[in-house]
């Protein structure tokens, strides 16, 4: 793996090289500075964030990531055989923010009066030419006649930082077609209908079946996989076989003031964030997120009076929408009111999905993740042997160990700081 876990690392166990990557060089966290790739999770709480396998690799500082990454996924095809299968994930951190980028890519888009939308622009050619070295190494190296690549992003673009989904609703973070809606292609040798656009419904979770499958194995026994094998509609043109998508619920996100159990026909509290799609419909409760249609910023003056055009001033007592996304993908036109059936069908789906969830936890900031416990740099910070006692102390209950609360009670000040701070460990940096 080359690029952005952003996955966990509190303890070995989540990092990239036990999760079955036999290899890595990126970032565990989300949000790091291109060249030097310190990361601040708050005031005073920075730290080092690129590694190489399970150590720091302090000695690659000051290369920018996206040339980097590109540089060593086309060292791993160089050094493998293409006769041997290959699974070969790179995450590049582009485009997310810091906008940052080479001084010679900026120089193309010099021209362009917005300032975020000139970085962005720089930083996406960038990508754009690592994606390019990558498959000539592709081919270089024997692999191109018999790969598959894909290109996605993880979500819709921020709108604040230079990102445009125009004519699409909403932002990065939302519910939205904006915020949920991924781009993406498939290019390969074996694709039977080639240079054509798709619109099969796919989710994430269906990559996983779906490379399984063309690489020769069987998913028959892994037992409750949402995904699906989706190469026959990427390929053929085929259906395909995913008839919905949970968007997502979150019953932590704060409740919609005009939602209710009542008003979800007594099937789902509507004061929920949660959305859902089933075949063409879409449906979106609670708070789903900022709601506009933000035109790109082409504008120096960007965001001002431009933006207003497309602003919405209603729907604050709104807690329930319905949308035919096929037919209208830009989700301007709310049916809920006129398919009160569609509305009860999707509910009902939402409350079955519900009944499977785990329950969410979210344990509080521990202030052994600060860097400066880790020489400098994020990394992992409790071992396998203290989780395996935290989990045994859980379920006998506390108080029953002086010496170990003493212990903790060295750090009490520093959980304090860290509350006051109100920050969590790379929250809301996705």
């Amino acid at each position: 793996m080359v690029g952005k876990w952003h996955l966990g690392f509190y303890k070995k166990a989540c990092l990239p090289t036990r999760r079955g990557f036999d290899t890595f060089l990126g970032s565990l966290t989300g949000n790091v500075d291109y060249y030097t790739y310190d990361n601040c999770d708050g005031p005073g709480v920075c730290g080092y964030d690129l590694h190489e396998g399970e150590s720091v690799a302090w000695e690659q500082s000051g290369q920018y990531s996206t040339l980097l990454y590109a540089q060593r996924a086309s060292q791993i095809l160089a050094s493998h055989s293409p006769r041997q299968p290959l699974f070969l994930y790179v995450a590049f951190q582009a485009v997310h923010t810091p906008l940052q980028s080479p001084r010679e890519y900026l120089y193309r888009y010099r021209t362009m009066g917005n300032v975020a939308r000139r970085k962005y622009a720089a930083m996406v050619t960038c990508m754009d030419e690592a994606v390019r070295n990558i498959t000539w190494a592709l081919k270089r190296y024997g692999y191109y006649d018999n790969s598959i690549i894909i290109f996605s992003t993880d979500n819709g673009g921020q709108t604040f930082s230079g990102g445009s989904n125009w004519p699409l609703r909403g932002r990065k973070g939302t519910y939205w077609e904006g915020g949920v809606r991924g781009i993406g292609f498939v290019h390969s040798p074996l694709l039977k209908r080639k240079r054509r656009t798709s619109r099969a419904l796919v989710h994430i979770t269906d990559w996983y079946p779906t490379l399984v499958t063309l690489a020769g194995g069987s998913v028959s026994e892994a037992e409750g996989l949402d995904g699906y094998n989706v190469w026959p509609a990427i390929s053929e043109g085929q259906a395909s076989p995913r008839m919905e998508i949970l968007h997502n619920i979150d019953p932590l996100y704060n409740h919609a003031k005009h939602g209710s159990l009542e008003g979800g026909f007594g099937i789902w509290n509507t004061a929920v964030q949660a959305s859902i799609r089933v075949g063409e419909w879409k449906l979106l409760t609670g708070d789903p997120g900022y709601s506009d249609w933000i035109p790109p910023q082409t504008l120096a003056n960007f965001p001002g009076s431009w933006w207003n055009l497309e602003r919405l001033a209603d729907g604050t007592r709104q807690s329930v929408w319905l949308f035919n996304i096929s037919a209208d993908p830009y989700e301007r036109e709310d049916l809920a009111a006129q398919r009160p059936d569609v509305v009860r069908s999707l509910l009902a789906r939402l409350a079955y999905y519900n009944r499977t969830a785990i329950p969410v936890r979210y344990p509080a900031e521990n202030p052994r993740a600060h860097p400066d416990f880790n020489g400098g740099a994020w990394g992992p910070w409790v071992s396998e042997e203290e989780e395996e006692e935290e989990e045994e102390e859980a379920g006998e209950g506390r108080g029953r160990g002086s010496q170990r609360g003493r212990k903790k009670c060295k750090i009490c000040k520093l959980r304090s700081f860290f509350r006051k701070l109100n920050t969590r460990l790379m929250s809301n940096r996705i």
